[in-house]
């Protein structure tokens, strides 16, 4: 495979574009800094294919990367793979509006072939190619120029072994015959609105106070100004006002800006600064919020009880029987809180829908109605339905000699 320069110009990244806009897939990884910031800063961005790989420097001066996200976002015959790509599709997503498409995982991918449920890219390399990945730059400031020979290899080791793992995590797909499995999953991670964040919806994220329409009216009228301050200042939300902080100013607001000085996690220059003052205004205008917007209570979890906890207990336990009898991560099947509310009388679950039923959910649902019982068979633990029990009739009382008085028959 041919490792290019680092890549600096519009011209250079035009023509490494329309060779791999030939290809019947890239892999593609970014590096990027978002310590300090709310959006994610592009630094690096690695892309490959089977003959070439090549380290772009978005950060270069001059350097126009439309090229480059019209590959990702407008080319529909190259397949975009990543790994553990949510955050690299978010910086796509915040650069042009878009997804990259189409799009492929290889992290949702090993959930389907194996039971690994979050490998990382360092366990993949060493399961699929026996190879040990150098960590040395994997907390490096990204951000820093110029970026030294170690940093880029890195860097571009991201996408060479990528390239050559992928086909033959396909093909493994392609055998078990699991491919459309993962349509659902990849779906969303190639929808846009999973990355773009609407101040409007920003209360949805935060633990909820109960259900006092007061209250989450001021959850998400802070919620949402606080999202656009750290939109604004593009500085982490979490620098503004911490959930808890937010959480209990909702449930009980201060009366005037001086009382902002005794809440805990402010700073007490809140008390008079103009912060402060935006922040109380917010406070005195929140409306109650509508019936219509109240969080679901199902959403929350059905109340169980202790025989309801036993039976979700014992479905979780039927999910690791399965997710190791056909050798698949469990998180694919499906859920602990969708077990509960299985277990609590909930039936309309994604479980219970489409290819899930077939392989889980069915036996799932057996398991609650008393159809499906545990046996162990040569140590291992097993799932066996009722219908299938073989039932040993109890043999009846057998005759036998009285030893007092010989000739005659007693029952023992």
């Amino acid at each position: 495979m041919k490792i290019h320069e680092l890549i600096t110009t519009t011209e250079a990244l035009s023509d490494l574009c329309e060779r791999l806009a030939k290809s019947e897939f890239v892999a593609v990884d970014t590096e990027f800094m978002r310590e300090n910031t709310y959006w994610p800063e592009l630094c690096l961005v690695q892309i490959a294919n089977t003959e070439e790989a090549a380290a772009i420097d978005p950060m270069a001066p001059g350097i126009d990367l439309k090229p480059l996200l019209d590959l990702m976002c407008d080319n529909d015959d190259v397949l975009k793979v990543f790994h553990a790509g949510g955050q690299d599709v978010e910086i796509i997503v915040n650069l042009t509006g878009k997804t990259p498409q189409p799009i492929f995982d290889t992290q949702i991918a090993m959930m389907a072939i194996s039971q690994s449920e979050q490998i990382g890219y360092a366990n993949l390399v060493e399961t699929w190619m026996g190879l040990t990945i150098d960590k040395g730059a994997r907390f490096t400031d990204w951000s820093r120029r110029p970026l030294t020979d170690r940093q880029i290899e890195y860097a571009i080791g991201d996408v060479t072994h990528l390239a050559t793992i992928f086909p033959r995590i396909l093909k493994k797909l392609i055998k078990t015959g699991r491919g459309l499995w993962l349509d659902a999953e990849m779906e969303k991670l190639a929808d846009p609105s999973n990355y773009i964040t609407d101040p409007a919806l920003a209360w949805k994220r935060i633990r909820q106070p109960g259900r006092n329409p007061q209250v989450l009216g001021r959850m998400k009228a802070l919620a949402g100004w606080r999202e656009a301050e750290a939109q604004h200042k593009n500085i982490p939300r979490g620098r503004i006002m911490r959930d808890e902080t937010l959480a209990d100013i909702a449930s009980h607001p201060p009366k005037s800006q001086a009382d902002l000085a005794k809440v805990r996690g402010l700073s007490a220059a809140w008390k008079d600064n103009d912060i402060g003052k935006r922040l109380m205004k917010i406070i005195a205008e929140a409306e109650p919020l509508p019936k219509s917007e109240m969080p679901d209570k199902e959403k929350r979890g059905a109340p169980l009880g202790k025989e309801g906890a036993l039976v979700a207990d014992l479905l979780k336990l039927l999910l690791k029987i399965r997710a190791r009898e056909i050798d698949v991560a469990p998180r694919l099947l499906t859920r602990a809180d969708e077990m509960e509310s299985l277990a609590a009388g909930m039936r309309d679950l994604p479980v219970l829908q489409g290819w899930r039923f077939e392989v889980f959910g069915k036996d799932a649902l057996d398991l609650v109605e008393g159809k499906l019982a545990f046996a162990v068979e040569k140590g291992r633990l097993k799932m066996t339905h009722i219908d299938d029990v073989v039932v040993v009739e109890p043999a009846d009382p057998v005759e036998v000699l009285d030893a007092d008085e010989p000739g005659t028959l007693a029952a023992e």
